[in-house]
């Protein structure tokens, strides 16, 4: 292959931000090979599709945009179509029977293989299939640059895989076992990326709480606190963390660490004790819920999010209402919440007192309903408060006040993890189309509370506009 010649690269991510992490590597190790990003289908000489099983819906999203691509291979036919992500580990070869255009199918273990696995499709004009998976991370050279300017936030993989085997859930099957990197190299990812622009970094991992764990690497609290001493970063944040591993470590880490952020994702699935058995979760409800009065003495201001399950096998309207006095008694500020479906190789699909569709979409619409007021309740508690946001750029609906004179709206988040967007008012003599303002913190007034977001307007009296750093927690 000609690496002087320069080729277009688009990627499709769809699924979970550790996608989005891959599809970021994606991008880093193809350039040696003069691959340079494109928004452009049409105009792509090389397309991945960076799919993600966990959930159905997911999984017919990635098939449905393979098959839009046939027309264009036909035109193209020296075009190449890569399958990545959790579908291309989970299928394999099946994939090409149903997507007879598809030249590579690479794994989840795979990403760093990629440019070897285009060489040899470009050479031989043959497909090929990648999904072997690895006991060991193969680690990608740090200092290769990253195409980050103007980006705020980042995110970084610290672990791979899962040992928990949730009986409704596939990553241990597309993702393998649980295996760390190790911190030097997460540190040093992490300072080059702070070196290019990015002031927040989010750490991800299927469960991060158990890092380390059987590898004698340091505890996730011990890389946190190494991770907090990087000059130039703002704020830290991190993702999956499982009920059981939550610890007390950890909970020190929100009241000892200035850089972590006021808020914890924190998945609980289900408020039934019965149904948390039958998904192989290892706590209770009552186990849970003191995990957050700790964490909630310590923090008192901590925003929480949480995931949950609709319409589990063997879920009963009791089992439901638990569910939602759950969400009561906690007030998350917001979740992400899904009616069950089958996945192929997880032990629930096995299950045979499955709940009627119909019933599962019922109560997911209930459920939603109910945390529709929590989140907007959460959210109403910070209007006519001045608040820290972190700038990623400029609002991508860009609404524009009634009163803004055409100017741009920008959006950022706090450290709650709320996105708030504001209209710039030029009140320090600064441009907004002079000084780029991506990766910036600027205090702000809340104006407005809406559903999923904040409105407000730069503070303009008390506090500066413009800040080069910030502490997330109180004295």
């Amino acid at each position: 292959m000609d690496a002087a010649k320069d080729k277009s690269l688009y990627i499709n991510t769809i699924g979970c931000q550790m996608n989005v992490y891959d599809s970021s590597r994606i991008e880093d190790v193809m350039k040696p090979l003069g691959y340079t990003m494109t928004d452009s289908v049409e105009k792509a000489d090389m397309i991945v599709v960076n799919t993600c099983s966990v959930r159905e819906k997911a999984e017919q999203k990635a098939f449905s945009f393979l098959g839009r691509l046939a027309s264009l291979k036909k035109k193209k036919p020296d075009l190449i179509i890569c399958v990545g992500g959790c579908v291309a580990q989970q299928e394999g070869k099946k994939i090409v029977r149903r997507v007879p255009h598809i030249d590579i199918i690479f794994g989840t273990h795979a990403v760093n293989r990629l440019p070897q696995l285009v060489r040899h499709v470009t050479e031989t004009e043959s497909r090929i299939v990648d999904v072997e998976l690895t006991e060991t991370i193969d680690e990608f050279t740090p200092d290769s640059g990253y195409s980050e300017a103007g980006t705020a936030t980042g995110f970084v993989t610290i672990m791979r895989g899962c040992d928990n085997f949730c009986t409704y859930c596939v990553v241990p099957y597309v993702r393998g076992r649980e295996i760390s990197r190790h911190p030097d190299r997460i540190i040093e990812e992490i300072e080059n990326r702070v070196k290019s622009g990015i002031r927040e970094v989010t750490l991800l991992g299927q469960n991060v709480n158990s890092y380390g764990k059987n590898q004698g690497l340091c505890t996730f609290p011990e890389l946190l606190a190494r991770v907090n001493k990087i000059d130039g970063l703002q704020r830290i944040r991190f993702t999956t963390s499982h009920p059981k591993d939550f610890s007390n470590e950890l909970i020190d880490s929100y009241k000892d660490l200035d850089k972590l952020c006021n808020h914890i994702h924190l998945p609980v699935q289900s408020g039934s004790n019965n149904i948390l058995a039958k998904m192989n979760r290892k706590y209770t409800r009552e186990q849970y819920l003191d995990r957050l009065d700790r964490l909630r003495k310590v923090c008192p201001d901590i925003a929480i999010t949480s995931d949950m399950i609709a319409g589990f096998p063997g879920e009963t309207e009791a089992d439901f209402q638990e569910t939602l006095s759950l969400i009561k008694e906690v007030e998350f500020d917001g979740l992400f919440a899904f009616a069950y479906s089958d996945r192929p190789n997880a032990k629930a699909t096995g299950f045979s007192d499955k709940v009627d569709d119909q019933v599962k979409m019922a109560r997911l619409q209930e459920l939603l309903e109910l945390q529709k007021y929590y989140t907007r309740k959460k959210n109403e508690r910070f209007v006519n408060k001045t608040v820290s946001v972190l700038i990623e750029g400029l609002s991508k609906k860009q609404d524009f006040y009634p009163d803004s004179d055409g100017k741009e709206e920008w959006t950022g988040r706090i450290p709650e993890n709320k996105v708030v967007n504001f209209n710039y008012i030029d009140t320090s003599g600064i441009s907004s189309k002079m000084k780029p303002f991506a990766g910036k913190t600027i205090n702000v007034v809340i104006e407005k509370a809406l559903s999923h977001s904040l409105r407000g307007k730069p503070a303009v009296s008390g506090s500066p506009v413009i800040q080069e750093g910030e502490n997330n927690h109180a004295a």
